[in-house]
């Protein structure tokens, strides 16, 4: 099947880059990771397809071919995801988010109870003032440094944003696996490699051909308030989660399932940030498609 493309206006006339493939009533809408953009990733198209599940996704605001929206918060994912499902003819859907599109997810589960059916976070961040989470523990250097330069002021890290997009631009794959070594488990360290460093390469020099405004917002965004609360979640939510995942330790997971109301947590022992998504296990989308059966 082929991905289609369009662009929709969102609040304030904005556009949106948006996604669609496959066909029916089954709809998952895919939020994706930091920096990146929203074509929806292959490893999930087989199990969709067994399914029917249709995906529909967008390049958050900044990214790719949507314009930035400086200000925003994670609460606006949720208006952007209804705006993006309106163009495209979708009236309820479940949310599947991975990494820095899982807090999204989560935003419109909170926020479009009335639209949206179920949710699926992967590899998710919790909230920065998460009670009792020790919220850097685990996590690799090379996030823990970006938050350093943050709290020297905007203009320090847009230029350090802007120096890690250049450097990317002008980067093989290998090299981007490279400098991303203190993420990388054993685990992920296996998976990263060939074909997915490949895409990773090429759809992160895509999120950022523009400008570094959309990664700059989203990341600030994940750090203040933002804008609902976990606990109000009424629907069902899986957080899934890999045991060796450097990227977003496992105790953001653990503490969002203890947090959301019956939510459920899968703990993967033998995954990390990145084999988790590739190894993309079939019991996450019959889940979601069970929910969407009920609909």
């Amino acid at each position: 099947m082929v991905v289609t493309e369009a662009d929709v206006r969102a609040a304030g006339g904005r556009t949106l880059h948006a996604y669609s493939r496959g066909g029916g009533d089954r709809v998952v809408m895919w939020h994706h990771g930091t920096p990146n953009i929203g074509s929806p990733p292959a490893p999930l198209f087989a199990a969709a397809d067994r399914l029917g599940v249709r995906f529909i996704s967008y390049d958050r605001p900044g990214y790719g071919g949507s314009a930035p929206d400086p200000g925003r918060d994670i609460a606006s994912a949720a208006h952007d995801a209804a705006a993006v499902a309106d163009a495209l003819g979708v009236a309820e859907f479940a949310v599947l988010g991975h990494s820095g599109g899982g807090p999204c997810a989560l935003a419109c589960a909170a926020l479009l109870p009335g639209r949206v059916t179920a949710a699926v976070a992967i590899s998710c961040l919790a909230p920065f003032d998460a009670e009792g989470l020790d919220w850097f523990a685990g996590m690799g250097d090379l996030n823990t440094e970006e938050r350093d330069v943050m709290e020297q002021g905007e203009e320090v890290y847009h230029a350090y944003l802007r120096e890690q997009a250049t450097e990317l631009a002008g980067s093989t794959p290998d090299e981007l696996r490279q400098a991303m070594a203190s993420l990388l488990s054993p685990v992920d360290s296996a998976a990263l490699t060939g074909e997915v460093i490949t895409h990773m390469h090429a759809t992160m020099t895509e999120a950022l051909a523009n400008g570094i405004e959309g990664w700059a917002d989203e990341s600030a965004a994940v750090y203040e308030p933002w804008g609902f609360d976990v606990s109000s979640i009424g629907m069902p939510v899986r957080i899934w989660h890999g045991e060796h995942d450097r990227f977003v330790p496992v105790a953001h997971g653990r503490w969002l399932a203890q947090h959301i109301p019956g939510a459920r947590f899968d703990l993967r022992p033998d995954d990390g940030h990145v084999s988790l998504i590739e190894s993309s296990p079939s019991e996450m989308h019959a889940w979601l498609a069970e929910r969407l059966a009920a609909v």
